[in-house]
């Protein structure tokens, strides 16, 4: 009988201590989650740097401008279909020889690459403007085109006659947008720049920035107080979506409010037919990630549907396409880490530490694949034509 009682004694010891151990576990996960640092959870619902390959992926800014397949066959070996985005920036090649090499691309490559056009605003004082415009948009659908990008010049660089900056939301888009929206394409919106733009370079937050605007001046709002603000940016776009409330909008660079996933929230709130690609920005969510972490992780569980993946890299004329492709291939292994592991990182734009979101795979695959399929819908058809 004493042995009996002796042996439930410790049998109540040791479910006390395993009571006790779980309460610890939690509590210590809580606090980890708190500080930043994610709690240990199964492998079964996370990926892993092993799966980097395995999953399909999109990445829905790059920008090719010469035909070569050097980095075409470094996405697809690492399991990405690429959106060749044309763009009228007067540092590429003119907006017909982008799209010229944008769908041989297309052809050669079906099942890897479909392109974006774009609009050329030169001229956009004359009465012909818009047929013009319409009339290059009609032939780029008729080529393949499943999204349309308008680029920061509108905003920062077009005057109207009387030399006012002529913003998105000017009611000469209007016919624009519309014919887009007819033809069920996806808007692209690179409209304003950073918010580190209208910064002295030493206050900027990361270091692409501070390279960027350090050898673009002309873009490096600080220096240039005439020009509108980085608000009348923003308040343009927000405007040019209220009156386009149908319209499928995909705000290239994270919509301009990279800065703040806050801010981001509010214009998604607002605007459902508005996603953003993280083209470019994705530093901005590790940078804000350094400080609070749950506020980030949290607000890709809720947005999950909304965010797409995106890097803005490229192959030009004067670049050596295996570098650029060695490169990428090292980002989006960055990128991959920094959404499906916990561990501590550091990168290269980003001055401090900080903990990897680790996402659950659904909201992996969101962010990767299943959003680019849902904001750019002709991907599917494109691939079935071609």
């Amino acid at each position: 009988m004493k042995h009996f009682k002796k042996l439930t004694s410790l049998s109540l010891l040791a479910l006390l201590v395993f009571l006790y151990s779980c309460v610890d576990r939690g509590n210590s996960a809580s606090a980890e989650k708190a500080a930043g640092t994610p709690p240990e959870s199964s492998t079964e619902a996370f990926y892993s740097d092993a799966d980097f390959t395995l999953v399909k992926k999109f990445n829905t800014h790059v920008h090719i401008n010469v035909y070569d397949s050097t980095f075409i066959k470094q996405a697809a070996s690492d399991n990405f279909r690429l959106l060749n985005v044309n763009v009228a920036a007067p540092s590429l090649p003119p907006i017909d020889r982008q799209q010229e090499v944008a769908i041989r691309l297309c052809k050669a490559f079906p099942e890897n690459i479909s392109y974006a056009t774009t609009i050329s605003v030169d001229n956009f004082n004359d009465p012909g403007w818009q047929q013009k415009t319409l009339a290059y948009l009609k032939t780029s659908f008729d080529n393949g085109a499943i999204a349309v990008k308008v680029w920061k010049n509108i905003g920062m660089e077009l005057k109207d006659r009387n030399g006012k900056f002529v913003m998105i939301d000017n009611p000469a888009f209007d016919p624009i947008i519309d014919f887009i929206e007819k033809n069920d394409i996806t808007l692209i919106g690179h409209l304003g720049e950073p918010r580190n733009a209208w910064l002295p370079v030493e206050q900027m937050t990361v270091s692409g920035d501070k390279k960027y605007f350090a050898a673009h001046p002309q873009y490096h709002m600080y220096l240039h107080k005439e020009y509108p603000s980085y608000e009348d940016q923003v308040n343009a776009r927000d405007h040019m979506l209220e009156k386009h409330r149908n319209i499928r909008f995909v705000g290239a660079h994270v919509g301009s409010l990279e800065w703040n996933v806050d801010e981001l929230a509010k214009r998604l709130d607002k605007f459902p037919n508005m996603a953003v690609d993280m083209a470019e920005r994705i530093s901005h969510f590790q940078y804000q990630a350094v400080t609070n972490w749950k506020k980030v992780h949290d607000f890709f569980i809720k947005y999950q549907d909304r965010l797409i993946y995106a890097t803005d890299e490229g192959v030009s004329g004067n670049a050596n396409p295996a570098e650029v492709s060695k490169s990428a291939h090292e980002n989006w292994l960055r990128h991959w880490r920094f959404f499906t592991s916990g561990e501590k990182m550091k990168v290269p734009k980003v001055e401090k530490e900080f903990n990897g979101l680790k996402l659950p795979k659904g909201v992996v695959d969101k962010i990767y694949l299943k959003n680019a399929e849902k904001w750019f819908p002709p991907i599917t058809r494109t691939k079935t034509k071609q």
